[in-house]
């Protein structure tokens, strides 16, 4: 007899269970994961916004650990910088980053790691094609928000808007997202091969 487990999220598959203790580590965690991918950018000459890892980690916290607790990752990221902590690009915390020329960007990330976690939860990971979308909706609207925001802080063309807020990102975003989109449905199928070849527990009585 095989114990089948109805998890769809990797992160309640983790051995420990589940408390609020735990899931407040969890999103204390990934919000520091954000912060470092932070720090890996690279600074482009005809956009003011740096190329960065952050979108992996937005990506990842809602994949990995649903939409609840992968909204308040990133929602504490966001706490974290406005607070002085250096967890923004080129290791800044100041509240006028999420004002400047990345805030739409910034802003986006609680709903982008939210929406990519609730599809996860119908189902999304479980199918590398269903993941893939829902990491390309996720970040769609990281792009699309931020390139707006840009729109609305320069007041420039829309057409501008996209070639400084949405173009340069492409390329290395279709990398996170297939990177996201193999990576984590092979380890849910991994946990559950493990978890099937686990002995049964006998009914109490």
């Amino acid at each position: 007899m095989t114990r089948a487990s109805t998890n769809i999220l990797l992160i309640d598959r983790v051995p420990g269970g589940r408390s609020l203790a735990t899931d407040a580590i969890w999103i204390v965690a990934f919000s520091l994961v954000t912060a470092g991918c932070a720090q890996l950018s690279v600074h482009l000459p005809f956009t003011p916004v740096p190329v960065t890892a952050q979108t992996l980690a937005v990506l990842l916290s809602g994949a990995v650990l649903g939409w609840r607790r992968g909204f308040l990752s990133q929602l504490v990221y966001l706490a974290e910088g406005a607070a002085g902590l250096p967890v923004f690009a080129d290791a800044t915390g100041t509240a006028l980053r999420l004002v400047g020329p990345s805030g739409g960007y910034l802003w986006s990330f609680p709903l982008a790691a939210a929406l990519v976690g609730w599809l996860v939860e119908q189902g999304a990971a479980r199918s590398t094609w269903k993941l893939a979308g829902a990491l390309v909706a996720a970040d769609a609207l990281i792009l699309i928000v931020g390139s707006a925001w840009l729109q609305l802080l320069f007041r420039v063309p829309y057409s501008q808007a996209w070639l400084l807020g949405f173009y340069p990102f492409l390329v290395t975003d279709a990398l996170k997202i297939v990177l996201v989109g193999l990576s984590l449905p092979r380890v849910l199928r991994r946990f559950e091969a493990h978890e099937n070849d686990l002995p049964a527990r006998p009914d109490s009585s």
